[in-house]
């Protein structure tokens, strides 16, 4: 079952051989999603069809003895290659490349490596992982659709000269400083510069030294020439092409001079036939410049029609979180977090290791909607989609955080010698399928320490010994059924020299474990979860919180960092079920009462077991 329906459009034909399927799983209806209107729209009217696209990217004039597309529509993930992928990612992901999935198209994956200085192999690798990660693919009908815009650098040089010639773009001499100061504002008019009516033929020769490095950076700068009285700033004679004198991390130093993001993507877009340029709302002033320069080259015959057309959509933006790059980066590397894949980071490699599912964010994806309105999304909803994910796949088991020793004072009694008792529970309780977990009962078994109270509160079921009452009645010791077990008497505990509980005493009630006749013989309230003395596993646990303790952390002046969360990491020395020290990393688990738990992906082992607090049972953030 697809997780992005195509609503009632057209649905893909066999001959479509619609691709980058994630993993199935069935999920609620999406949410309100206004671009699947406007691409529906555009296949009833037939208005990209007939286009001409042989699977690799190229001008008006390599395209025209082209095959028809076999795609119904094309869009693309272009990230730049300059650092992690984080959530608000993620869902530009699941947009692009499920549109695309869902009508017959193709969704391609694009590196706008356009920023020399910025970009690595690193990130490469990264971004192209996280998408697979995800459940995603850019090969289909046989072919890969993963380029990089720095494969065009070649014709976005051509396609300035061809603006050069056209009277429609100039060299300006001009200092950053001058530029913005005759930039002008929302309500002025901006200035020409000095050099906006040179002959074309000195900015051809200009702008080819300034691709040959006779120039130094920031000397020289491309502009275009459209209106310096535009009530948009951006089509005042925006910068196209600037000197970096940088080595690329795939172009090595051919280029001394780079186009800007605003000139090269919607060159990229066309190149690659996109058919719907989807970016969030910030690019929406830009949008006049990316049809004013695509209908200019086409005019030129330098790229085909039909053209693609972009249209903007809200970002993610989810309480509690922090996702500019910059101050994400200020995190690792002032040592606030251990790394980009810190379990508490909203990165897509930091999700993945606290346990995050490609399903649930997916789900959290569909259940906010696509919408051209700027909200905030509680960190609550994301969530909630995690733990529908998990809780019909994750396996249970018992684990004790903060263990106290429970001892069973007459064993002997009932067991004679044996050192245990079998004992037996589902995998999952919901499937069957999933087999059954086995371990023992033994004379000592730890409990949570929150588990027995000297004096119990009110309302109290779980251990508590005899006392005297109010009335100097005796009260007996409570009882509880340690879980999968018996039912227990508590009789009493042993203490320190200061006083401090450490064991507690209780007895075996005959004939009452779980799964036998007896098991309801006696009734009681408390269901306590333990783990054996002598077979249990000592894991290190790291219980993860939210990273910031405010909704929206660093808003207006205040420094992002006093909002930091103290409590967002504790770890502890658990005592697990023997048969999670056969966990493989990644493997999710139910720790029954805790929440949902993970294996850590770097430092789980065999024999040093690691588990990440993915997320509690409940919200513990509510107010």
């Amino acid at each position: 079952m697809l997780l992005f329906a195509p609503g009632n459009g057209r649905r893909p034909s066999q001959q479509d051989k619609p691709v980058n399927t994630p993993n199935d799983k069935s999920a609620p209806a999406p949410a309100t999603n206004f671009l699947k209107n406007i691409i529906e729209g555009d296949i009833e009217r037939g208005t990209y069809a007939g286009r001409h696209f042989d699977g690799t990217p190229g001008d008006a004039a390599s395209q025209a003895n082209a095959p028809v597309d076999v795609a119904a529509i094309r869009t693309r993930f272009p990230p730049e290659p300059n650092g992690y992928l984080h959530i608000g990612h993620a869902k530009s992901i699941w947009l692009n490349f499920g549109l695309a999935r869902d009508y017959g198209g193709i969704c391609h994956m694009r590196f706008d490596d356009t920023n020399p200085e910025k970009e690595e192999q690193e990130y490469v690798d990264s971004i192209l992982d996280a998408v697979q990660w995800l459940g995603y693919t850019w090969n289909a009908n046989g072919k890969s659709h993963l380029f990089h815009a720095s494969d065009y650098f070649d014709f976005m040089y051509r396609a300035a000269e061809y603006l050069i010639t056209a009277g429609l773009a100039y060299v300006d001499e001009q200092n950053a400083e001058q530029m913005r100061a005759n930039r002008g504002t929302l309500t002025e008019a901006g200035k020409d510069s000095p050099w906006r009516n040179r002959p074309a033929e000195e900015s051809l020769r200009l702008f080819a030294e300034m691709r040959d490095g006779k120039h130094p950076d920031g000397s020289l700068v491309l502009r275009a020439k459209i209106d310096m009285a535009s009530p948009n700033i951006n089509l005042r004679d925006p910068a196209i092409y600037r000197i970096r004198h940088a080595e690329h991390h795939r172009a090595g130093d051919k280029w001394c001079v780079y186009p800007m993001y605003t000139f090269a993507h919607p060159i990229e877009d066309a190149l690659e036939r996109i058919t719907h340029s989807i970016c969030t709302l910030e690019f929406e002033d830009q949008r006049p410049f990316y049809d004013w320069l695509l209908a200019r080259l086409a005019e030129g015959g330098l790229l085909a029609r039909p053209l693609p057309h972009q249209y903007e959509f809200s970002r993610l933006n989810l309480t509690y979180i922090m996702t500019s790059k910059r101050k994400l980066k200020q995190l690792v590397d002032d040592a606030h977090v251990t790394g980009w894949d810190d379990p508490r980071m909203p990165t897509i490699v930091g999700l993945r290791r606290r346990g995050y599912t490609p399903e649930a964010l997916q789900l959290m994806c569909e259940r906010t909607g696509v919408s051209k309105s700027d909200s905030w999304i509680d960190y609550s909803i994301l969530e909630g989609a995690l733990r529908d994910d998990l809780e019909g796949k994750a396996a249970r088991a018992m684990v004790v955080l903060d263990p106290l020793r429970l001892k069973l004072t007459n064993w002997n009694e009932l067991f004679g010698a044996d050192p245990s008792e079998p004992c037996s529970a589902p995998a999952h309780p919901h499937h069957p399928e999933m087999g059954t977990r086995t371990f023992n009962l033994t004379p000592e078994v730890w409990i949570e320490r929150e588990d027995f109270a000297e004096v119990p509160p009110k309302g109290y079921h779980r251990l508590s010994p005899p006392r005297a009452g109010a009335d100097g009645a005796e009260i007996a010791g409570s009882m509880a059924r340690l879980k999968y077990g018996y039912v227990i008497r508590c009789t009493g505990c042993e203490k320190d020299a200061d006083g401090k509980v450490t064991a507690v005493l209780a007895e075996i009630v005959p004939d009452t474990k779980s799964g036998t006749p007896g098991a309801d013989s006696v009734k009681v309230k408390g269901v306590i979860t333990w783990v054996s003395v002598t077979e249990g596993v000592a894991a290190e646990v790291r219980l993860y919180d939210r990273l910031f303790t405010v909704p929206h952390p660093g808003a207006g002046e205040h420094d992002f960092l006093l909002d930091l969360n103290p409590n967002s990491k504790r770890v502890v020395t658990a005592w697990v079920e023997p048969g999670l020290a056969q966990a493989a990393a990644d493997d999710k688990f139910q720790f029954e009462r805790h929440g949902y738990f993970v294996a850590d992906r770097k430092d789980h082992a065999p024999g040093k077991p690691v588990f990440n607090r993915t997320v509690t049972l409940r919200d513990t953030w509510q107010k």
